[in-house]
């Protein structure tokens, strides 16, 4: 096997971990991806519920968003498979209502949140973050939704509590990528779970997202509600969320439990510590041919950056 070091890579050099791992769906990923559509082929769906929100200047960016249709269309959610058009193709199978939301742990008032009542916690804004993914690729999207702190603090978090856990829907019937046989994704253990320390958690860029575009997250983008942390990559930004989970340990997330050598808890970006096997110093915005440096935690080192003062970014990658 030939393995490219460098920042020359386009996104069709990069083979997903998962097909990596697992023989069989490689050739199974390959021989789909020689028939599958290019990317903006696919037809985006079809406007979703319309989502009121007001843009907040402080999260606004010079830089052109990334149209709609590839955001929808060009989606790492590995529970739709390992193509990054599978989720657009097969995500009619998730259900986002109703949907509930648990928010437990180490805090004084555990409870579970309807969507619809999530929807009503706070008033929603439209804030655009650069998206940064561990392959290369990156975009820029006008995400709606209030900082994760809103809901973390009405749970009244306890002195215990250090870190937080994600819990994605477990629903093989939902996410055909969780079932078990030929087509599962072999390498990951379901339900997928992510996590972040508790000042990482409560800073006011990690946002509870419930749309973007000015329209209520399209099933491949992560319905109904998900998080992002903008600072990292995106594999961080866990989707489609059932339980945010207050605990004192630093809890066991999917990638950083399947291949811990490659995906640490941190996954911060930077440009400096690259994956074992590819580049992280440069980035192609998806829908550009040029590649473009990275910049240091995505651009928000300003914001971040105390947050790991004095931190061996290279051990807490």
């Amino acid at each position: 096997m030939l393995i490219k070091r460098g920042g020359g890579f386009k996104t069709s050099d990069i083979t997903p971990y998962g097909l990596y791992l697992n023989r069989r769906a490689f050739m199974l990923g390959a021989a789909a991806l020689a028939v599958a559509p290019r990317v903006g082929e696919a037809a985006p769906p079809p406007a979703g519920q319309m989502l009121p929100a007001t843009p907040n200047p402080a999260y606004h960016l010079d830089e052109p968003p990334t149209p709609l249709k590839d955001v929808t269309t060009y989606n790492n959610f590995y529970e739709f498979g390992v193509n990054k058009e599978d989720p657009s193709h097969l995500a009619g199978t998730l259900k986002p209502r109703p949907w509930t939301v648990k928010v437990d742990g180490l805090c004084a008032k555990p409870r579970s949140y309807d969507i619809e009542e999530i929807l009503r916690l706070a008033p929603l804004e439209e804030r655009i973050y650069r998206l940064r993914c561990v392959e290369g690729w990156s975009m820029v999207i006008p995400w709606i939704g209030f900082p994760l702190a809103v809901l973390l603090k009405r749970a009244e978090p306890t002195s215990q509590a250090r870190y937080v856990e994600f819990t994605t829907l477990l629903d093989p019937e939902q996410f055909p990528a969780q079932k078990k046989g030929l087509f599962s994704f072999a390498s990951l253990d379901w339900p997928y779970t992510e996590g972040l320390r508790l000042d990482e958690a409560l800073h006011p860029l990690t946002l509870l997202t419930v749309g973007l575009y000015g329209q209520v997250l399209p099933n491949q983008n992560g319905a109904p509600v998900r998080v992002v942390i903008p600072w990292k990559y995106g594999f961080k930004s866990a989707k489609s969320l059932v339980r945010i989970r207050l605990v004192d340990k630093e809890p066991k997330t999917a990638w950083d439990t399947a291949a811990p050598q490659e995906y640490g808890f941190y996954s911060n970006v930077n440009p400096n510590v690259d994956h074992p096997r590819w580049s992280q110093a440069t980035e192609r915005r998806i829908g550009e041919f040029r590649r473009r440096k990275t910049l240091m935690f995505n651009g928000y080192a300003d914001q971040v950056g105390s947050l790991y003062s004095g931190m061996d970014l290279r051990k807490y990658f």
